[in-house]
């Protein structure tokens, strides 16, 4: 069967606002695809392996497993560093900034953190002799983005960032007999950043410091590819995890080659509360890709779209195939997105 999937993280709503947002949420195309499917699944997710649905779900295209986010080897070959991904165990280390609540830390979200070229050198310089001292070794790969070898870490549990992110820090750090060594290496970064010329002149233009690194991912030795997936942008690792083609990829060529797409674009608002770029970025969606992938399924250029919709909690997945499209006494609408369970 010619089908694709199509991944919208943090569609969703959360439930007390989904009336009011979809009642104003013009997207006739994801209103069409949720109506007239052929099948509609929820499901409640289980936040076990410390991660969100939709990176649960890559890491099984990646790796064919839903319960590790071993995904540190597939970004790496994204990068040009198949030999090293070929030997050892390594996590992704990102730089990141931990800010102050009224009662806890939290982790901000990376996509709004700018760290250039220069400044990332200079703190993975300052970061790579704590790490090394572990017995590993610490590669980079861009400003957000480096790898680290730690082959006597593969038992540290980690949690990814964008689950972290709105949440007490404390209950996402790394777990298991290992934690409180991951926890002194954190520290000793901390210190090694916490005066760094780097951070004070961050400090000084009113930037965000940064004052940690979190450590995620972490994945054994690899030989194959990374997966038949096209990604709508996003930060680093993920538009690692396929090639140059199909990081910026459009919906005519899905159409002619179907593979799995994931878009990335709503996770950062719903993240941070800001609806009315939630809903702006839901319409570019749906104009952008649900209305022309809707046009193939029509045409018969695919067999079968899926919709896998998700938040932090939950994921609902609507199987529509051109039959289905034909249900015309379903009216279209949004209401799909406020139901819960």
């Amino acid at each position: 069967m010619n089908q694709l999937t199509v991944a919208l993280p943090f569609a969703l709503p959360p439930a007390e606002l989904a009336g009011d947002l979809i009642r104003v949420l013009e997207a006739p195309a994801l209103a069409t695809l949720l109506s007239r499917h052929k099948r509609l699944r929820s499901s409640i997710f289980d936040s076990a392996v410390r991660a969100l649905p939709h990176e649960v779900w890559l890491a099984g295209l990646d790796t064919g497993m839903t319960d590790s986010l071993a995904l540190a080897t597939g970004a790496m070959l994204g990068y040009g560093l198949q030999a090293a991904a070929q030997q050892g165990y390594w996590f992704m280390v990102q730089p990141s900034h931990l800010q102050l609540a009224r009662t806890h830390l939290l982790l901000a979200d990376q996509r709004g953190i700018s760290l250039s070229e220069a400044e990332s050198r200079a703190l993975f310089d300052a970061a790579r002799p704590s790490f090394e001292q572990q017995g590993g070794t610490l590669l980079y790969a861009t400003p957000q983005l480096w790898f680290w070898r730690a082959d006597d870490w593969a038992s540290l549990d980690t949690a990814t960032p964008d689950a972290a992110v709105t949440q007490n820090v404390s209950d996402w750090m790394p777990e298991g007999e290992l934690a409180r060594a991951g926890r002194r290496l954190q520290n000793e970064v901390q210190m090694a950043w916490h005066e760094h010329p780097v951070n004070q002149a961050r400090e000084a233009r009113g930037s965000a410091v940064i004052n940690a690194c979190w450590i995620w991912g972490g994945a054994a030795a690899r030989t194959n590819a990374v997966p038949a997936l096209a990604v709508a942008g996003g930060p680093d690792w993920l538009q690692a995890l396929t090639d140059h083609t199909w990081r910026k990829a459009s919906a005519q060529q899905l159409l002619a080659a179907p593979r799995p797409l994931i878009v990335p674009d709503l996770i950062g608002p719903a993240q941070a509360g800001e609806w009315s770029v939630w809903l702006e970025r839901m319409q570019t969606i749906d104009q952008t890709w649900l209305a022309p992938l809707l046009q193939g399924l029509r045409s018969g250029q695919i067999d079968q779209l899926t919709l896998l919709l998700s938040d932090r909690e939950r994921t609902q997945q609507a199987d529509c195939s051109r039959l289905s499209l034909r249900t015309f006494w379903r009216k279209c609408n949004l209401n799909h997105l406020s139901k819960q369970g």
